[in-house]
């Protein structure tokens, strides 16, 4: 058996030696963070201050621009700190609680996704049903039950990997993961749980939120296949920014999934590189989402226009 020490502290190894380009690399993170936290606070003031925005589709979008706030809070301040530091170990405490919001933000992230693929399948297949279905309670009701059962999942699931005897401390990434944590066990028996839970967590965080997507615009389809060109564009118009939102976020998610299953096939990729891939789904996500939402929905687009307008003339 591995000699197991019970170590105060992990390693980042995910840094490199950048030379003065790690203050350079600072101030780029330092103003897409500032940019995210800006961009997501107005719209969530937005949609909070104006009352004809307390509709189902605009909680929704309020409770994904928090989260975007949330999960960009556990990596950014961190990942600023790094850079800029030529110690790169991050305290076990330090590095659990990073672990539990990186995971359950790419949770509730996927799971808020989806409900508003169910919310917008309603307001466009039923629409005289929708008011009567999508009401206010019911919305609040979600949006809680999203939050609340990805904490509680996620709880459990680090709580599998605090119990852990571990045989080393480097994570070979910026940030602390999972994922890798579990990989430094000293026993491969040890983690037999780790992984039943750890694949039942991804069946009920992905399958079952990719179903109700799945489902949600199949039937979109049908409807627009079977609609004027009118209806056709105005269901275009709505569901682009979700799509778009959707897209960038699977697509971050799978890179970074591919980049932690096939260590050895990346070990060739540039470190720089390495890097940007494995953060992309936490930088660009909270970015896109305000971008995307507040360019192509007129009312909050308009409510922002009103709301920068008094703060000038006051």
């Amino acid at each position: 058996m591995m000699n197991s020490t019970q170590f105060t502290s992990f390693m980042l190894a995910g840094y490199s030696d950048s030379g003065h380009l790690r203050y350079l690399y600072f101030i780029i993170i330092t103003v897409l963070y500032v940019s995210i936290v800006f961009v997501n606070t107005v719209l969530i003031v937005v949609i909070c201050m104006e009352r004809s925005h307390h509709e189902p589709m605009y909680l929704f979008l309020c409770s994904l621009f928090v989260n975007d706030l949330y999960g960009s809070t556990g990596l950014f301040p961190a990942l600023m700190t790094h850079l800029v530091s030529d110690d790169h170990t991050v305290s076990t405490v330090c590095c659990y609680l990073q672990i539990f919001v990186l995971y359950t933000y790419g949770s509730i992230e996927f799971s808020n996704l989806a409900v508003m693929s169910y919310d917008r399948y309603l307001a466009i297949c039923s629409p005289l049903q929708y008011n009567v279905i999508m009401t206010p309670s019911k919305v609040c009701i979600l949006i809680c039950v999203i939050w609340l059962y990805s904490f509680v999942k996620f709880t459990i699931q680090l709580s599998l990997t605090i119990r852990l005897r571990l045989c080393g401390n480097v994570i070979d990434k910026v940030y602390c993961d999972n994922y890798l944590v579990v990989k430094l066990a000293c026993s491969t028996s040890d983690t037999t749980v780790n992984n039943i839970y750890g694949l039942c967590g991804i069946v009920m965080t992905v399958a079952v939120p990719l179903i109700t997507i799945v489902f949600s615009y199949i039937k979109i389809l049908t409807i627009c296949l079977k609609s004027s060109i009118e209806t056709r564009q105005k269901a275009f118009r709505t569901c682009t920014p979700h799509l778009a939102s959707l897209l960038n976020f699977s697509f971050g998610c799978l890179l970074n999934l591919l980049q932690s299953r096939f260590e050895k096939s990346m070990r060739n990729v540039p470190t720089v590189l390495h890097t940007i891939l494995s953060v992309y789904y936490l930088m660009c996500q909270p970015l896109l989402n305000p971008i995307v939402y507040g360019v192509r929905m007129a009312k909050i687009r308009q409510a922002c226009k009103n709301i920068l307008s008094v703060g000038m003339y006051t």
